[in-house]
C-alpha cells in the first residue's frame, strides 16, 4: 500500500509513524476523551498512523483494510457571492 499527502510543512520536520495492533474490548467499556467518555467499541481495526513529531492524535494513516485518512485545512472565511 502506498499513501501520501501534499503538505507545506518544513521539510526536515520529524514525522512519527504509529502502529497500533487490531484490539478486543469488554462490553461496556468505555474510552476517556478529552473532555468525556464515550462507549468503547468491542474490537478496533490495526491501524498506522503518521503525524509530525509535536503533533498529539494524527494526520494521515491507514488500517488493515485500506481505509485511509487525512487531515485537511478548512477555511473559515465566508464566499459568499455578490449578486451582479
Amino acid at each position: 500500500m502506498l499513501f501520501a499527502k501534499n503538505s507545506d510543512r518544513d521539510p526536515n520536520e520529524a514525522q512519527c509513524l504509529d502502529w497500533q495492533p487490531r484490539r478486543g474490548h469488554p462490553a461496556g467499556a468505555q474510552l476517556r476523551c478529552t473532555w468525556i467518555a464515550i462507549p468503547q467499541v468491542r474490537a478496533t481495526h490495526a491501524v498506522l498512523l503518521s503525524r509530525p513529531f509535536w503533533m498529539w492524535g494524527a494526520e494521515i494513516g491507514a488500517n488493515e483494510h485500506g481505509v485511509v485518512i487525512a487531515t485537511r485545512r478548512c477555511s473559515r472565511a465566508s464566499r459568499t457571492r455578490r449578486p451582479g
